[in-house]
Formats: structure tokens, sequence, C-alpha cells
């Protein structure tokens, strides 16, 4: 008993707080006699359809599974505070941000991207990173990876990316052709496979890696004024990342990792921190800049755009129950909040729409009412009515049209002045494939030239050409030379990599 750490000793913790035992009941609040024993004729006969403690046991377990998350389905989460430390608000007239000093209740999931349910923490793969902010003017969701970009830059092609991570649909298997195919014929995704092959494609536990809002986001400010912006959430626990075949052993070993390693740490008192920044960039600097500042496989230079500090996220919570707090935890970057906006970003405009409409049909069209998801601080007020699942007054006697003449809420002048700050756009209505017309591999190039050393490379090549010997030959050649875009070297070390590997398996 000597070596069971909190996470283990979690039943044991409950009895302890059990003062009296309570008597189990239906799920209608019937209390049962007999749990251990189905209604029969006699001891041998059939069960009694009448035996409605049976029913509604096994038609409530039937249901108690929901649909898994599409990606993202494996998670961990915890609760805890965003607090303001610097001032930002030339910037945003967002409330979250309205003082130093000032608390908002916050919750974080960090989550796999690729695989089931099931699968383990320790796989190479990017992981999600989830805030939600509990705020005064409602939830902000800030819905991000541990990377500062992404694969793709348009929408259309992200059902496509998501199919070659998962199985393939004829032998239920995961398939190295079809990753690599589409890697090697979509060139933008070279950034970010070179940061998944690094070695902060698998980081020692969710408190020791970076959050990032990735997309272009939109600040306004109390006079109306707008910039662009990216944020960020440096980890205060120092970036940690785990050996290959570490994380091997414990993908068999301990699959359930990173969560039980979260979960232990705010249990005795260890919470995990982040310091928030935000990088800014002016309407002005945007038109001149020689990077589409909307294209997700791209950073802004922190030398042409520093961190700016902005408050501390801190994590004392571990949720009362998975369930309930965490698996049906619903993040959606359209949860906005007056001061700040959505940008032109392709990739975040169409998670705009996508992401509410998935968590609408895993958890129902009220998935806001849920305790977890709602807006706590604010009291909704709209014209959305009914629908499964609604268990608050239904907004009582309220006209749920508009407009009308009888009381129901108003538009908000304060919100009208910060969220309808226009957007000048122009240009053709036609579909333009960015595959091709943007620069891919410059940026990269400077991640291998600039930011990792000699044994970092090495490692880089390794992890890539173990994972890419398992393509087809013509999908290799393929990939050999994206990265021989990205530098000589690259390609040159990874064709050897590729033939010392096949060697080795003859």
């Amino acid at each position: 008993m000597a070596n069971r750490d909190t996470a283990d000793n979690q039943l044991n913790d409950y009895k302890k707080s059990v003062k009296d035992v309570p008597a189990v009941t239906t799920g209608f609040g019937t209390p049962i006699g007999t749990r251990d024993a189905s209604e029969t004729v006699g001891p041998r006969g059939p069960i009694l359809l009448q035996d409605v403690h049976l029913l509604d046991e096994l038609s409530h377990f039937d249901r108690e599974r929901i649909p898994e998350r599409v990606v993202h389905a494996k998670g961990a989460g915890a609760f805890g505070y965003f607090e303001v430390t610097h001032d930002i608000t030339k910037y945003t007239a967002a409330k979250v941000f309205s003082e130093i000093g000032k608390r908002t209740p916050i919750a974080v999931r960090f989550s796999t991207v690729g695989g089931e349910s099931g699968s383990a923490d320790t796989v190479r793969d990017p992981r999600g990173f989830a805030v939600k902010f509990y705020t005064d003017d409602g939830i902000w969701d800030l819905v991000g990876n541990n990377t500062p970009i992404f694969f793709i830059r348009d929408p259309i092609l992200f059902p496509s990316f998501i199919h070659t991570q998962k199985r393939n649909p004829q032998t239920h298997l995961k398939d190295a052709d079809m990753f690599w195919d589409f890697i090697s014929l979509r060139p933008e995704t070279t950034h970010q496979v070179c940061f998944l092959f690094s070695d902060r494609g698998i980081p020692d536990g969710y408190r020791h890696m970076n959050g990032y809002g990735s997309h272009t986001f939109k600040l306004v400010n109390s006079k109306g004024q707008p910039v662009y912006c990216k944020f960020h959430y440096k980890t205060d626990q120092k970036i940690k990342n785990m050996d290959v075949n570490k994380a091997a052993h414990l993908s068999g070993a301990d699959p359930d990792y990173s969560i039980r390693d979260l979960y232990n740490s705010i249990a005795k008192g260890d919470f995990p921190t982040w310091t928030f920044y935000i990088q800014v960039m002016t309407y002005e600097q945007a038109k001149t800049h020689k990077y589409n500042p909307f294209d997700l496989t791209k950073i802004w230079s922190h030398k042409e755009f520093p961190l700016i500090p902005v408050g501390k996220l801190v994590l004392d919570r571990n949720p009362s129950n998975y369930f309930a707090e965490v698996e049906q935890i619903a993040f959606s970057p359209a949860h906005l909040v007056p001061g700040i906006e959505a940008s032109p970003d392709k990739m975040l405009q169409g998670r705009l729409f996508s992401y509410s409409d998935t968590h609408r049909h895993r958890l129902g069209a009220n998935y806001l009412q849920l305790p977890v998801n709602c807006p706590y601080r604010v009291s909704t007020k709209n014209y959305q009515r009914d629908g499964p699942s609604t268990f608050t007054d239904n907004q009582g006697g309220a006209p749920n049209y508009y407009p009308n003449s009888f009381g129901g809420p108003a538009e908000c002048p304060r919100a009208k002045k910060l969220m309808e700050i226009p957007e000048p756009l122009t240009g053709d209505v036609l579909r333009i494939s960015s595959g091709d017309t943007e620069d891919n591999f410059s940026q990269v190039t400077d991640f291998w030239t600039k930011v990792l050393n000699e044994d970092e490379r090495k490692r880089l090549v390794s992890n890539i050409a173990g994972h890419l010997s398992n393509a087809s030959a013509f999908i290799q050649e393929r990939a050999v030379k994206n990265f021989s875009k990205v530098h000589a070297d690259f390609g040159r070390q990874l064709t050897e990599q590729l033939k010392l590997n096949k060697s080795s398996k003859m």
C-alpha cells in the first residue's frame, strides 16, 4: 500500500469521506431492497417484465456511452483560474483582462489528437490544450494545441487529413501510406510534421508542454480600435520531452501516464501553471507582412512581434467526476466575448462552425446548459427554447421571438461597439487552392538551421525515417523531395537513414 499514489487511492479516500452509507435507489429515486437479483418466477424461472428495477438498470446501461470525439478523444481535465498580471487594455476591452489582479475561473482539457479514447498517452501526436474561461461576459474558449502551427491552412482538407490519422476503412489498421501520401502531396504540412517528429512530438506529460491559440484572432479596445493577435501559454514547469524508447514502454506499461501525472500533481498540491502572452500585429503591418498573417502553417516572428506578458493560468482542482466534467466539457472557437473576435484565418473560420456542430451531435442541442459548459457567471437570455435535456426553467414566460413588445432581452450597446468592427475585405469570390500559392518551406528551413542543434536534427531524421520506412517507395521518394526543399542536408540524411532502415530489415 505504501507505493500507491493519490489516483490509486481514490476509492479508499472516498470511503473515508462517507459517514452514513446511503440506500441504493433506482434512477427515479425509489429505494431498492435487493440489488443483486432480478425478479423471476421461482429460482429457475424467467425474468418478469414487471421488474422495473432491472429495466431501469439495463436501459440506462445501454445508453451510458456518448459518441467519443472524432478527434481529441483521449484526454485529461482540470480546473483553476486565470489571473491578470499585466495591463493589456490598450489592445482589448474584454472583461477577462480588465484589471491587474482580476481572477477568472477556468477549465482546461489536454488531449492527444488521433487516437481513440483507450489509446496511449505517450504516442507521437500533437496535444490539444483547450482553455475555457468563465468570464463576466459569458464563455470564452481558447481551443488550441501544444504547437503554434498546424498541418493545413484550408478547412476543406481537414476531414481528409484526419482520416489519414485514423484507421484504413478496409483493414481497420493505421496506415503509413495514407499518412505520408497526404503529407507529401500537401507540402504546407512540412512545418508541423517537423515539429511533430522532433523531440517535442512526445511531451513528458501535459504539465511540461506549452499551449497556443495557434490561430490569428482580433482584439478590440474600448475605443473600438482593432489589432490582430496570437495567444501563447508557456509552461512554468519547463519543457520536458520523452525519449522514444521510454514512450514506447509506457504505451504498454502505463498508457494513462499523462492523465495520472496531472491528477496526482494537483492532488498533492503541486499546481501546474503557465504564463500567458499575446503577440500583436496592427492592420497596417498585416497588409505589408511578407507572410500571410492568417496562414495557420506559419508562425509570427518573436523578434518582429515580441511576446507581451498578460497573466497566469493555474490549475488547482481535479474534476469531481470525469464523465460529467471532462467527457462532457465542450469547447468551441466560436465561443468569443466582446473585445475578442475571429480573423479571416481560414482554418479558424471552418472551426467556428464545426466545433459547435459536433457538440450538438455528441451532447444534444442544449449542451451549453450542462454545468461544466454553462456561462454560470452570467444569466443566459435569448430566444432559443426547448430541445432534449432542457432542465432549466426554459426562460419562463419570456417571449421566444424578436423583436417583441413584451420585455424580451434587448441588444447590448457595448457588444455592438466591440463586436461589430468593420473588417475591410476585397476580392473576387472563387475557390483558390493554397497548396502552392504560399511559401511552404522557408520557416521550416529556419527551424532546421536555427532552432535545432545537431543532435536534435539527427533525432528528427531518425524519427521521420522510422515512420516513413513503412510507406510505399514512391511515397518515400516524394516525401524526401519535400524535406530536401527545406535543406539539402535534411534530404541527404533522410535518404541515408531510409537506406539503413531498409537494409536492417533484409
